[in-house]
């Protein structure tokens, strides 16, 4: 033992005199690694070309990406399979440094969703409807109760799930659960419509078939919860109830979901639903509604050339219909009836002239079209211009615009029995309060014709949208929901012992029509944290573009800051300019986001509208521009900082605004685009209606097509230039197909000089984002780390 010890002992000791020397060995022979090249970007996807020539107006073109929208192709169609998982690979590729930044943008902008699902409830009748989601529920349940039990509960969730602890009742009757109506359309629950019948006793609704791409119609017995027999309709596209509920009206598609055919269906009775008008022109759509006392059904047929209006009997559906209204071209109408007159809301031309702004029109219902005569109510006031009418028992309720801003006026009724025109001023409006920035108001569904309380929906980019009802009775107001950013939680009042405190009382106001700044605090307004200001551009042509910019005071460094620029300039749509809470992530890293209010979409009448459409869709596209310019020569925005965001048709608008000025935005982001509109006007593989016609031009018209052919974004992409990075996004289901997405990253890719810094990439989601909020913020995530990347590249 003692000998192997010492043994032990000799090899240690060899091993510490040796270690030295092998030590200086390695150090000799040691060359420090040279640091490792970054990888290779990723290459993108090549789709094949097989180039197809068109020829119109004596006018010849190559589309070599034309194959991705032969649906009927299953060859291309295999293609195109193969082509959208390399698109996949390629932005997952591309944005794979970027995932820790996703996960944290998306745990932002899920922490900021409302927890409070609810709808606030609406009062109808004896009734409180509202919407609400269990724990664990993908989908909302609709439920009511009796307005007697009101002050019961404070919340949907008390007492829970509708039932009083106290009295021991169940409270609260569940109407349609919606959880179970995805189980009937293969796990997928998205309504379009939903009517409840004036009596209360059925419900009317339309669920998305997704295996027949329609929505099927159907009717709900809610006094037993179970489905009635008939009617269940497929490709419905709109529904009216009639007086006393026995009678439901609905208006069906044809296969190019076209609405043109309007049946009547007696609820219980086991005839055949009867067919009362349809519309033979390839051209002409239907559209149905009933006047807001039941009184009444108004049918609305119109095209490109003509408008017409009739009037059905609510009481008695089959005994016909009776002509009301006719105007060439075109128009906006909306009929409503109190006590013996109809009152038309319409942009309809007076005298052969296009109007610049909508007007209300007042004649007795008891009259022959050939002896009608329609007087206009309001004379013409550039200081109230109407931009929507809402109508109870008691109130007619105007939306009027004095300039950009908007006001709330209601007026009592009947109105006074006059030959002669109204001055809005002689009648003393009282404007009820609003917040400051207010950027749209929309008036609710507002079933309760005799109600004094009227609801409507106020939007600011300083403040979540906030639900209100005004009292016209008293001038009292209440906000019944509105999240609050500041104290996590969604202000959802019911009952009066909840209210009380957010009462305040309307009063003459001046010309800002705002409520008093101590009172800001009742609006959730953020204005303490971020600053809105309005300019003034000045476009190529000396028009004035106004342009909205939302910042963060404490985060504004002259010349520093990125921006983003939102655009859409179509359909007279007033571009959505609401508080978005997944931008305040933008907002709080120093981004600057603006709005530019171009020529095409509203606010500024109808002229506005007119002078960025068709032939002058230039205008709106200038506009952008002009912007842009002014956000970087003011020094708002960092110069070679700056992003465009465009929605639908937005997309044409940003799209088209790179092909012209390729180096004016560093990035841009284009949602469900509208890119190719020469192909999709000329031979639209989905359905377009007359406004799209009316919006983009008509191809058969040689001017209007010219003017096409400038402004497509697919055809005028420039050659070996740098483009901005792009981040294209699609779905499945939307009016735009996805070819239109595909083609203009293909092609763009084709033409610019390739830049690894400034990517082309294709997202495609396969569901409606717009139903699913926290997919919403997955892909909101996604958008928010690609401009945050392509800033800091």
């Amino acid at each position: 033992m003692r000998h192997l010890l010492s043994s032990l002992r000799r090899n240690q000791l060899n091993h510490r005199r040796i270690t030295p020397r092998i030590h200086s060995i390695f150090c000799a022979n040691y060359k420090p690694q040279k640091p490792q090249p970054p990888p290779a970007p990723p290459s993108p996807p090549k789709p094949p070309k097989k180039p197809v020539t068109f020829t119109h107006h004596g006018e010849s073109w190559e589309d070599p990406y034309s194959w991705m929208s032969q649906l009927n192709d299953k060859v291309a169609m295999r293609h195109m399979d193969v082509y959208m998982e390399q698109e996949e690979k390629y932005i997952e590729a591309v944005m794979s440094d970027t995932e820790r930044l996703q996960s944290k943008l998306q745990s932002e902008m899920g922490s900021r969703l409302s927890n409070e699902l609810s709808t606030p409830p609406l009062r109808w009748g004896p009734w409180l409807y509202y919407r609400r989601v269990e724990e664990g529920k993908q989908y909302p349940v609709l439920c009511r109760r009796l307005a007697r039990a009101n002050e019961d509960f404070i919340s949907n969730r008390s007492p829970s799930a509708g039932f009083d602890f106290t009295s021991g009742k169940r409270i609260e009757q569940k109407l349609l659960d919606y959880n179970e109506e995805a189980e009937r359309f293969g796990g997928y629950a998205y309504e379009e419509l939903s009517e409840v019948s004036p009596d209360h006793r059925y419900l009317a609704y339309t669920m998305y078939d997704k295996d027949n791409d329609c929505f099927k119609l159907s009717v709900r017995d809610l006094n037993f919860g179970s489905l009635c027999s008939k009617p269940q309709a497929d490709r419905v596209s709109n529904i009216a109830w009639g007086k006393d509920g026995q009678a439901l009206l609905y208006v069906v598609t044809d296969h190019c979901k076209r609405p043109y055919r309007i049946y009547c269906s007696m609820i219980g009775s086991e005839q055949d639903d009867v067919s009362l008008i349809e519309e033979p022109s390839e051209n002409g759509y239907v559209n149905i509604r009933h006047t807001k006392d039941f009184q009444f059904l108004t049918v609305h047929i119109f095209s490109t050339t003509s408008s017409k209006i009739f009037l059905i009997d609510a009481a008695d559906p089959l005994s016909g219909m009776i002509p009301v209204w006719e105007c060439e071209a075109q128009a906006h109408c909306v009929v409503e009836h109190h006590q013996g007159y109809l009152y038309l809301f319409t942009d309809a031309a007076k005298n052969g002239q296009l109007v610049d702004h909508h007007y209300l029109l007042r004649s007795p219902v008891n009259c022959s079209l050939n002896k009608r005569k329609w007087e206009n109510i309001f004379s013409d006031d550039s200081e109230f211009i109407i931009e929507d009418v809402d109508f109870s028992d008691k109130h007619l309720v105007l939306i009027v615009r004095d300039g950009r801003n908007f006001r709330l006026c209601p007026i009592s009724l009947p109105l006074p029995s006059t030959k002669e025109e109204i001055k809005l001023k002689e009648l003393s409006p009282q404007f009820l309060p609003l917040p400051k920035n207010v950027c749209q108001i929309k008036p609710g569904t507002n079933y309760d014709f005799y109600s004094s309380t009227m609801r409507f929906t106020i939007s600011s980019p300083l403040m979540p949208d906030a639900v209100v009802d005004y009292d016209l009775s008293n001038g009292k107001w209440n906000i019944v929901q509105q999240q609050n950013l500041l104290h996590e939680r969604t202000r959802v009042l019911y009952g009066t012992s909840s209210s009380a405190s957010f009462i305040q009382s309307a009063r003459k106001v001046g010309s800002n029509n705002e409520v008093n700044p101590e009172n800001h605090s009742t609006w959730n307004d953020l204005s303490e944290f971020y600053a809105c200001e309005v300019h003034n551009v000045k476009s190529y042509d000396g028009i004035i573009v106004p342009l909205t910019v939302v910042y963060s005071p404490k985060r504004k460094k002259q010349a520093e800051n990125p921006g983003l620029l939102h655009g859409h300039g179509a359909y007279g749509e007033i571009l959505d300019k609401r508080w978005r809470s997944e931008l305040k992530s933008l907002l709080d890293r120093g981004w600057v986001i603006a709005y530019a209010d171009v020529r095409g979409g509203g606010g500024g009448g109808e002229k506005w509208h007119h002078d960025g459409r068709r032939t002058k869709k230039i205008n709106s596209i200038y506009d952008y521009i002009s912007c842009a310019k002014f956000l970087i020569e003011r020094e708002i925005v960092q110069d070679n900082k700056l992003a465009g965001w465009g929605y639908s048709a937005g997309g044409l608008l940003v799209a088209s605004a790179i092909n012209s000025c390729p180096s004016l935005l560093r990035a841009a982001v284009l949602e469900v685009p509208f890119l190719d509109p020469t192909n999709t006007l000329l031979n639209p593989i989905l359905p377009l209606t007359p406004a799209d016609y009316d919006e983009f031009g008509y191809p058969g018209d040689i001017t209007d097509f010219q003017a096409i052919r400038k402004y497509s974004p697919y055809d005028n992409i420039q050659k070996d230039l740098v483009y901005p990075a792009i981040l294209v996004t699609s779905s499945f289901n939307t009016r735009f197909g996805v070819w239109e997405a595909a083609k203009y990253v293909a092609r763009v890719r084709e033409c610019s000089i390739y830049d690894p810094k400034h990517p082309v990439l294709l997202n495609l989601t396969a569901d409606i984002v717009e139903e699913n909020r926290y997919l919403h913020c997955k892909e909101s995530a996604l958008e928010t780390a690609f401009l945050i990347k392509m800033m800091e590249s």
